[in-house]
């Protein structure tokens, strides 16, 4: 193992985590890192593994918008209580640093269920969009993890 792959190794586990610390680009840093070392590399064993990574990075970005989304729909759950969510979730980020978005988003989507909904039924409408998120979560942290271990064979190939 060089030096190189050491930190590759580095920034992939920092993409990683990245998927579940939302303040980093996770999918993005996991793609970066194996671009970096297949251009370093320069062997067909390191592009296909680029374009493995790739194509498993992508296919999970949108698995984790569709998945959820479709779920949130079954559930009854528009748009816009997402929408506020997400807004207050961003501007949580800048009150209360890490866990502000988390505690923003939470927050925005009980307030827009409540606003709709009622507070009889606002929270079982909150817990199925914080499940949704949930789940976007586990399914970019499955792509990202895949994603490196299909590095590490790449590696172990090269």
């Amino acid at each position: 193992m060089t030096g190189l792959d050491v930190v590759v190794a580095l920034v992939i586990a920092l993409g990683v985590v990245g998927t579940l610390v939302p303040v980093l680009p996770g999918s993005v840093l996991v793609l970066g890192a194996v671009l970096v070392w297949a251009v370093q590399v320069r062997t067909e064993v390191g592009w296909v593994v680029l374009a493995a990574v790739g194509v498993l990075l992508v296919v999970g970005g949108v698995v984790k918008y569709v998945v959820p989304g479709r779920r949130l729909n079954d559930a009854g759950i528009p748009a816009s209580p997402q929408w506020v969510g997400a807004g207050v979730g961003v501007v949580g980020v800048f009150v209360v640093a890490v866990i502000g978005l988390l505690a923003g988003v939470v927050l925005g989507v009980y307030a827009a269920a409540r606003r709709r909904l009622g507070s009889a039924l606002a929270w079982p409408s909150t817990r199925a969009a914080l499940r949704a998120v949930g789940l976007s979560i586990v399914i970019e942290l499955v792509a990202a993890l895949l994603a490196a271990g299909t590095w590490v064979v790449g590696v172990v190939l090269v």
